[in-house]
């Protein structure tokens, strides 16, 4: 068998598959993200109409949220001045000064007494917890210290570094009501991004929907679903009937596998957008996704080595395979130009700049490489050091299953 001639036929044809699938994906995205709903066109008022027909709030809070911070004194203060700041509902903020070394758990507790002693309708409450129990991962832990202590109805589990508009949770907790939703998950603004991070986040994005598209996770007959701890709005009922925080003790994706959770378990689960609403300064240069990426890409992968490794191949192919129809001539470069043409539509869908889809191939490289060293560290330390604390592979491997 003459393996040239057989690679020549091979080529163009995966190049054109790849091509269809991704005009397929594209034309999806573009139709799809149309009709997530964007809290920012939303009228204001309803919650606290349906709260409270005389216009006050009463003495129990619509939502509490929980806001777990380790060695985050730089940003804590701006979350929860901006929580205070909140308008349209009431709010129980629990705080949790998970065993930092710095100056976060002064600066909690600093806040948390200028709020009270101005008074309001929201209260500030500041959990300091100085040691980490056997069997758990900090966050989770931490979340489930918080939600022991919460009174809502309505949980919000989120950052120490989340800046929110003073509409966001109104805007976010009317949405779930109306609705009729269980989980909500609001998509965050990159904050101050240069177009440079926002092309490795928008390839990154537009390739994962090959598996999770997160116009499907409303629907209850498909497999997407989604989960992010910077806003998990989860109803009370819920959480409590799923275990909280228990079952993923071990679980250094807990959002994401929380997610998972709630959309298994057939309750309704919703993805909303709006510019503006919860902003984040993710990631500092193109290259700041790798650091990022050290505890999450592996564990996303459930630790499975082989796993691992295909989708490594996967995300090779995606940066060759496209570049080399394109440098072939003929038709298989009009496929490679497909390509990248749908990519720049995905981007589109994403409401971000097209153009940027030339940035797609460095983008996936990038990716490829953080995925890699995900595996490679925590195999090297035989599992994941996270905030100063090391978990162990095997016993992570057991606490996350086979799959999600």
């Amino acid at each position: 068998m003459n393996v040239a001639l057989v690679l020549r036929d091979v080529f163009p044809v995966s190049c054109w598959l790849v091509a269809l699938v991704w005009a397929a994906q594209a034309i999806a995205a573009l139709r799809g993200m149309s009709r997530v709903q964007d809290l920012t066109q939303m009228d204001e008022g309803t919650l606290a109409k349906s709260n409270a027909a005389d216009g006050t709030y009463g003495t129990a809070p619509d939502l509490t949220v929980i806001v777990p911070a380790c060695n985050e004194e730089e940003s804590i203060e701006t979350t929860l001045r901006s929580l205070l700041g909140s308008t349209g509902l009431r709010l129980q903020i629990i705080a949790v000064n998970d065993r930092s070394t710095d100056r976060t758990g002064e600066r909690m507790d600093a806040v948390a007494a200028e709020a009270r002693a101005a008074g309001g309708q929201h209260t500030l409450e500041v959990i300091h917890n100085s040691a980490l129990p056997e069997g758990w991962v900090g966050k989770p832990h931490a979340l489930e210290l918080a939600s022991k202590r919460a009174r809502a109805p309505w949980f919000l589990f989120t950052d120490g570094d989340v800046r929110f508009d003073e509409r966001a949770l109104a805007l976010a907790l009317q949405y779930a009501l109306k609705e009729q939703a269980d989980h909500v998950v609001l998509n965050l603004t990159m904050d101050r991004m240069s177009w440079a991070e926002n092309a490795v986040l928008t390839s990154v994005l537009a390739l994962s929907q090959w598996n999770n598209r997160m116009w499907k996770v409303a629907d209850p007959k498909a497999r997407d679903f989604f989960g992010q701890g910077s806003f998990n709005l989860i109803r009370r009922e819920v959480f409590e009937k799923l275990g909280g925080f228990e079952p993923l003790r071990m679980e250094v994706v807990e959002d994401l596998r929380m997610g998972w959770r709630i959309k298994r378990a057939g309750y309704r689960q919703r993805i909303v957008v709006g510019d503006g609403l919860a902003r984040i300064n993710w990631m500092t240069g193109p290259l700041g996704i790798v650091g990022l990426l050290e505890k999450n890409a592996f564990a996303v992968f459930r630790y499975r080595t082989g796993l691992t490794l295909v989708a490594l191949v996967g995300t090779a192919v995606q940066i060759v395979l496209p570049l080399a129809a394109l440098a072939s001539g003929e038709w298989t470069a009009v496929a490679g130009g497909m390509i990248y043409l749908s990519i720049a539509a995905n981007f589109a869908a994403y409401k971000q700049q097209p153009w940027l889809a030339i940035f797609y191939a460095p983008a996936i490289a990038i990716f490829t490489f953080a995925l890699a060293r995900s595996m490679v560290l925590a195999l090297w330390r035989d599992g994941v050091v996270w905030r100063g604390t090391h978990y162990k592979l095997d016993e992570l491997r057991e606490a996350a299953g086979r799959g999600w």
